[in-house]
């Protein structure tokens, strides 16, 4: 008997050839949907959206990605179950968090369909649901200890420390557990902070996180419940935002809104302005809409699910609210479109010098675009605290040249003690460290 789950696999595959064939795939250049004023065409309007993903393959060995030039890479740990962040604790110490996104109910086909197309790329299957801990004990950077660090998470992601106080964000509420330096095990089994949203469907479950320089506040990026409110808007109460949660008391309040899924938060050093990185909504055609970076305004709207890229009207959302379109704002940089970024670095360190100063981002890769975007780590240049020039490709080598296969996808990124920059990748269960390329 052929079991169902391929069964539904190979109806999945023969229905999305049949509809790619309805589409011919994008027409804009990539580097004309990038930067301040990106090309918008008009939306396109489908039942199911074509889908384009490459097959998941394992890293062959000795096998790594590609690096600009005068760069260097090399695998610091594996054997991971989906590593999604990274940060550096005081120490030099690494936590890499692993997790997978909770069990949801499939409400439509379209869902079910499209999960099948998406994890054949490797973006499926079990995480950790844990924090590992890597240790480079001897301080040369190269070679990593690695523990088992804290278990039993809910779908983590979001992770920050204040003080003698680690703070994990996971699918639902943000955990408070007792950290003390050089400790390689919290086997504390940690109090709630505060709620999240959550719920059964879920649909963007991971949660950002990004303390305050004060410590007084956490912002907790939290991604919409649907693509474009087919859940109903009621299951989008408090989603599409960034929330400031008061450590002290739990209390927290929308600091800014209209953000469809803002994975990545971080603390522009110049400004010291909050920034964040954004997945756009799906279904209206391969160049549309660019995913993009932003400075977060407190207060900000920013048009989703009622208009994109400012205030370019979504004619899917029912009713329509030309009072909250009339305020949306335009976000500073775009990255093109279907990209997906999930991790920001603003580099400050010394030994990538030609990047300081600028923002690494990177692209876990689309899965509705034809031919393929993403897949790399990204560097754009700041100047005066605000992004210019084209984003230039850093790490690539994670899609093979025909765009048949995969072998990782980067998420969270970090900088090390000797200013590497370090990339997990969750498809392959690795993390890359990425360094100055020895002079001869």
């Amino acid at each position: 008997m052929i079991p169902k789950s391929l069964i539904l696999s190979l109806l999945a595959v023969s229905i999305t050839l049949v509809i790619s064939g309805c589409d011919d795939g994008a027409k804009i250049d990539p580097s004309r949907q990038t930067g301040a004023n990106p090309e918008l065409p008009a939306a396109k309007n489908f039942l199911i959206p074509p889908m384009q993903v490459p097959a998941g393959a394992a890293w062959k060995e000795g096998e790594k990605p590609k690096v600009a030039e005068g760069l260097n890479i090399e695998k610091i740990a594996d054997g991971l179950q989906h590593p999604r962040q990274l940060y550096t604790l005081p120490n030099g110490d690494i936590l890499v968090v692993e997790g997978s996104g909770p069990k949801a109910p499939t409400t439509q086909p379209k869902q079910l369909i499209t999960g099948l197309i998406k994890n054949a790329s490797g973006k499926g299957g079990a995480g950790g649901n844990r924090i590992t801990l890597l240790r480079n004990s001897n301080g040369d950077g190269k070679t990593w200890e690695k523990h088992v660090f804290l278990e039993g998470l809910y779908s983590p992601f979001g992770i920050q420390l204040i003080g003698d106080n680690l703070y994990v964000a996971n699918a639902d509420a943000i955990r408070k557990y007792p950290y003390k330096s050089g400790e390689t095990k919290i086997g504390d089994a940690g109090t709630e902070l505060t709620e999240l949203p959550g719920g059964p469907i879920n649909h963007h479950w991971t949660k950002s996180l990004l303390a305050s320089p004060d410590g007084s506040k956490l912002y907790a990026g939290i991604g919409s419940n649907s693509n474009i409110t087919e859940n109903g808007i009621g299951a989008e109460y408090r989603r599409a935002d960034i929330l400031e949660v008061d450590v002290a008391s739990g209390a927290s309040r929308i600091y800014a809104s209209g953000l469809r899924n803002p994975t990545g938060l971080q603390w522009e050093p110049q400004t010291g302005k909050l920034w964040a990185i954004v997945n756009e909504r799906d279904e209206i055609g391969a160049d549309l809409v660019p995913d993009y970076m932003t400075s977060v305004q407190e207060g900000g709207f920013y048009g989703w699910p009622y208009s994109y890229y400012g205030q370019h009207i979504d004619q899917r959302v029912s009713p329509q609210r030309p009072d909250l379109v009339a305020k949306a704002l335009k976000p500073d940089y775009a990255l093109s479109s279907h990209v997906a970024p999930l991790g920001l670095w603003f580099y400050q360190g010394d030994n990538l010098a030609d990047y300081r100063g600028g923002a690494f981002i990177s692209e876990h890769g689309s899965w509705n675009r034809k031919p393929l975007n993403g897949y790399q780590v990204v560097w754009v240049a700041f100047k005066d605290g605000k992004p210019v020039g084209q984003p230039k490709p850093v790490v690539t080598g994670f899609l093979t040249d025909d765009q048949k296969e995969v072998r990782g996808l980067p998420v969270g990124l970090t900088m090390d003690r000797q200013g590497g920059l370090l990339i997990a990748d969750d498809a392959g269960n690795v993390v890359w460290r990425v360094t100055a390329a020895a002079k001869p």
